[in-house]
C-alpha cells in the first residue's frame, strides 16, 4: 500500500517530487488543524469560565471564609 502513489522506489528521487504521505491534502490538514485549535480554545474558555464562576460563588460565603481562616 502506497500513500504517495509509488509502488516501486527504483527511480531517481530527484524526479519523484514530494515523498511524504498524503501529498496534496496539505490545505485540508491546515483547515482541520485550525478548526481543532479554535475549538480547543473555545472549549477551554467555557470550562474555565464555569470553574471561575463556581469559585466566585464560593468566595461570597463570608462565614465559610471566616471559619477557614479561624481554623488555622
Amino acid at each position: 500500500m502506497s500513500t504517495i502513489g509509488y509502488e516501486n522506489w527504483a527511480v531517481d528521487l530527484a524526479d519523484v517530487g514530494p515523498v511524504y504521505p498524503f501529498q496534496g491534502s496539505e490545505v485540508l490538514m491546515v483547515v482541520l488543524g485550525v478548526a481543532f485549535w479554535i475549538g480547543w480554545h473555545r472549549i477551554q474558555y467555557v470550562r474555565e469560565g464555569k470553574h471561575l464562576e463556581e469559585a466566585r460563588k464560593q468566595a461570597i460565603d463570608h462565614a465559610k471564609i471566616q471559619e477557614s481562616v479561624e481554623r488555622y
